[in-house]
Order: structure tokens, then C-alpha cells, then sequence
């Protein structure tokens, strides 16, 4: 499969309430794991981070888009940021495999889709976009909401990709597209006066002569009595973090006014943070391989950032230590609750699960996600013990050597554990659920059931086999017995 980011921008930041529903109506979608989310009052907008295959990502970012329109009403909602619509933006990002033609497919798709079915108006943009001048989002938002509403219908230079020309009366409209990745970042100044801010970011951004790649505008945050210079980063690898801030900085001291912080919203590539501890350190031949965690999961005995199931089972069958049974144990449980996910939503009709059903679909899907980070984590956990094993054979008088040793072997029971644990919890939650299930998804149940048993089982087995090393270092390990007894009891 080839997945892509997802990046919905929605007009809300201040509601906890609407902001859960908008995010739950997203990650409600199989396949789709919710990366993060940031809320900012002042700007009054969040930014939901997605991944997953193209079909369920673009599912997933329809969900939160209707949401959004149910529950968000442009003409009584005002921030500092500017916005055009309830769900303001919805770019896709390709990575790995994937591509920017199918990245630009996936969001033309959704916006023909968003228009029919949700009546609000699409405009495409970035590498989407259809017109040259609506790559850039700036343009295709300018006059915002009420500009966009008073002027659609007249000026054919608003008139939509998708949709009649006149926006969605609370719900506005959108703009759907798809970039590279881009990076949200924030530097807060000295002083509230917000006309700094805006000097400044108008000396930085490429439009007016700036920093190439680098859109930015200036903000007042009120709840902080600071003035913010917000930028848009859309290619780190031209313009680098570094030469960003230390821009900022001059052009700030002009003013008399220096950064007192600043911040990254969302997610940010790995190679751009070390490109900043590179040039900040002035590192002299430092190669990114010799990173720890990048060996742990490089493909000589890590597995992480599998991307098909293949890869894992070639992985599993091959004479390596890791993954091993605790790993294999935690998919076979990811299994079971996805076949339990499945049983549940067929417990009543077609578009309306019974309102019991709901809470627990909800605690299925937790499970699920947990399960699934597990699957690496258990992996990681015994790499661990390999990597401590090693250190203390170098450094056999070391105390801190031995002491992380044991904190490792600690760690490598620890998570087998959780994954019984979890298998158990989910076990018996599908328990109670079992004079609902449909006769026809009887051997579906019986499968879900059969495999959290052997989950329960195959991660219990691991958990026996740490306490064993522990217990030979003289490490106590009544802890973890007691909570296998729990579980062999059904206490």
C-alpha cells in the first residue's frame, strides 16, 4: 500500500468539545491513525495531522470536514488566523512510495465529493491547483470568508473548482490540494506590538523578496501580551530552520526587540530538526546513520516503519532476534480487536450503531492503536537488551552499564505485559457483547476471540521468559508475577 499525510486546518480552537468530535469523525476510519493535533485560541484554529492509504485517508478527511461544517458557523467565528471556511484546508503529502500525482488525485476526488455531497464550494490548490495563481493559498483565501461570500458570485476570478459559486452559508468554503511537506512555525517576540511582527514577516517571506520557500505573517497573541511572527516553511531542504530564526533575529533587532521562544505546530521531518543541531553544533562530518535510533530501526535487526505486511512476516521468518513472539503476539491481538471493530459496527443496521455500541467501539479502537505500537515497541524493547548486553561486555565494572542492563530487561517484560493486558481487557469487553452478535458473524466473533487468546497466551509466554533473566540478576519480579497471576485467575 502507499500512504500519505493528511493535514486538515479547522476554524476552531477554542471548544474542546468541537474540536474531540471533528477528531474523532476522522480517526473513526480504519487504516487512519491520528498523528497529532494542535489548538491555538488565538488563532482560534486547529491542525489535525492524518496518515494512512489514500482511499481511507480521504474517507477520514471527509468525516472531519462534515463534522466541521455541523458544527462550526463562520459567521460567528473570528481568531487572528485568517480563514475561508469551517474545515479551511486539506492538503495531502506523499511519503515513501507515493507520489504527488497521486497526492494531487486523492485531493481532486475529495474536493468533487465534498462539493456534491456537502454543497460548499472547493478551490484547489498547490500542486492541485488548476489556475497558476491558486498554488498559492494565501491568494486563493484572500478577503477570507466574507470577502470570498460577497464577492463569488460576481467575479470570475473566485468562481470554484467545485460547487456553485456562492459559499456554504455558516460553513464557507475550502480549499483541498496537495504539497510537499511543510513546516508550521512560530517565533514569539519581545513586545505586543504586532505591527513588529508584521514588519518583519514581510521581510522574510519570498513574496516580498524573503527567504525562499518561507510564507509568514504577524500575529498578536493576546493570552501571552506577545506579538508572534507566524511562518509556513514549504521547503526546509532550500530554507532551512536556522536561517529562518537567525533572520528573524536581525531583522527583530532592528526594532529593539529579540525572540524569546518559538515553536513547531504539528509535525516536523526528522532531518529538519538535525539540520538546526548540525549547523548549531557546527558538527564536522556527522553522518545521520550513526544515529541510535536510526540503527535501531534500520533493516539489519530492526523492523520499524514496515510498510506492508509482507515485509513483516519475511521479517519474523528470518534468522533474527527481533521481531519475535512478543511482537507477533501484539499483531495477532491487533487482529482480534479489528475482527471484535467489525462485529460491533454490524450489531444493528446499516448507518446506525445502537448507542451501547458506541463506547465500546470507541475503546476497541484505542486498543487497536495501542496494539499495533506495540508491535514495535516490543521489538525495540529487546534491541534494547542486545544494545545494554553489549555495553556491559565492554564495560564489566561499569554500574551505570549494568544498571541499564537491568532497566532494559525490565522494559523487554514490561511491554509483553501490557499487550496480555490489553488482549484481556479487550477479551472481555467483547464478552459482554456476545448476545448481540449477529448469527451470521458468529464465526467472526469466535475468530476475534480465538486470536486475543493466543495474544493473551503468546505475550504471556515473553513476560515468563524476562522474569526468569530478571530473577537470575537478582532483580525483584513480584510485580510482574502478580500481575500474571491476575490474569491467569481472571481477577
Amino acid at each position: 500500500m502507499k500512504f500519505f499525510e493528511c493535514v486538515p486546518n479547522f476554524s476552531e480552537g477554542r471548544d474542546p468539545a468541537i474540536i474531540t468530535a471533528i477528531v474523532d469523525a476522522a480517526r473513526s476510519v480504519s487504516g487512519v491513525r491520528v498523528l497529532d493535533i494542535e489548538s491555538n485560541a488565538d488563532h482560534n484554529r486547529s491542525v489535525l495531522t492524518l496518515v494512512g492509504e489514500g482511499a481511507a485517508l480521504s474517507e477520514a478527511a471527509f468525516r472531519a470536514t462534515k463534522k466541521a461544517a455541523e458544527l462550526i458557523d463562520l459567521t460567528r467565528q473570528h481568531g487572528e488566523h485568517p480563514r475561508m471556511g469551517a474545515m479551511d484546508v486539506v492538503p495531502f503529502i506523499p511519503f515513501g512510495e507515493s507520489t504527488m500525482e497521486e497526492a494531487v488525485s486523492l485531493a481532486v476526488a475529495l474536493g468533487q465529493r465534498v462539493a456534491t455531497e456537502l454543497s460548499i464550494p472547493v478551490y484547489l490548490y498547490g500542486k492541485a491547483a488548476r489556475e497558476p495563481a491558486r498554488s498559492d493559498l494565501a491568494y486563493v483565501r484572500k478577503g477570507e470568508f466574507e470577502g470570498i461570500r460577497d464577492a463569488v458570485a460576481t467575479d470570475p476570478a473566485r468562481k470554484p473548482d467545485f460547487g456553485e459559486p456562492r459559499v456554504h452559508p455558516s460553513a464557507g468554503a475550502i480549499a483541498i490540494g496537495a504539497r510537499p511537506v511543510l513546516i508550521a512555525y512560530n517565533i514569539y517576540l519581545s513586545t505586543a506590538d504586532v505591527s513588529v511582527a508584521k514588519a518583519i514577516a514581510k521581510s522574510i517571506r519570498a513574496r516580498d523578496g524573503g527567504l525562499a520557500e518561507v510564507k509568514a505573517l504577524g500575529f498578536e497573541i493576546k493570552e501571552r501580551n506577545l506579538a508572534q511572527v507566524s511562518i509556513n516553511m514549504t521547503d526546509y531542504r532550500r530554507t532551512p530552520l536556522p536561517r529562518v530564526f537567525e533572520l528573524v533575529r536581525a531583522e527583530a533587532a532592528r526594532y529593539g526587540v529579540l525572540p524569546v521562544e518559538s515553536e513547531i505546530v504539528g509535525l516536523i521531518p526528522e532531518d529538519a530538526l538535525l539540520d538546526a543541531a548540525e549547523h548549531g553544533l557546527q558538527l564536522n562530518k556527522f553522518e545521520r546513520k550513526n544515529i541510535l535510533e536510526r540503527k535501531l530501526r534500520a533493516d539489519d535487526g530492526g523492523f520499524l516503519r514496515r510498510t506492508s505486511l509482507a515485509d513483516y512476516l519475511g521479517t519474523l521468518a528470518a534468522r533474527t532476534s527481533t521481531p519475535g513472539g512478543g511482537s507477533a503476539s501484539a499483531l495477532v491481538g491487533a487482529l482480534g480487536v479489528a475482527l471484535g471493530e467489525m462485529v460491533t459496527r454490524f450489531s444493528g443496521p446499516a448507518g446506525a450503531l445502537p448507542a451501547d455500541a458506541v463506547p465500546v467501539l470507541e475503546k476497541l479502537t484505542a486498543a487497536r492503536a495501542q496494539l499495533e505500537r506495540c508491535v514495535e515497541d516490543d521489538s525495540l524493547a529487546y534491541d534494547g537488551v542486545r544494545l545494554a548486553r553489549k555495553m556491559m561486555k565492554n564495560l564489566p565494572n561499569d554500574e551505570g552499564a549494568r544498571g541499564g542492563y537491568l532497566k532494559a530487561l525490565n522494559r523487554a517484560a514490561e511491554v509483553p505485559l501490557s499487550i496480555a493486558l490489553e488482549a484481556d481487557a479487550v477479551r472481555r469487553l467483547l464478552q459482554t457483547r456476545e448476545g448481540t452478535v449477529k448469527e451470521v458473524m458468529r464465526s467472526d466473533y469466535d475468530a476475534a476471540m480465538g486470536f486475543l487468546r493466543a495474544a493473551i497466551d503468546g505475550a504471556v509466554a515473553n513476560v515468563r521468559i524476562n522474569i526468569v533473566t530478571l530473577r537470575q540478576e537478582g532483580v525483584s519480579v513480584e510485580a510482574l508475577e502478580a500481575s500474571l497471576k491476575k490474569l491467569e485467575t481472571g481477577a
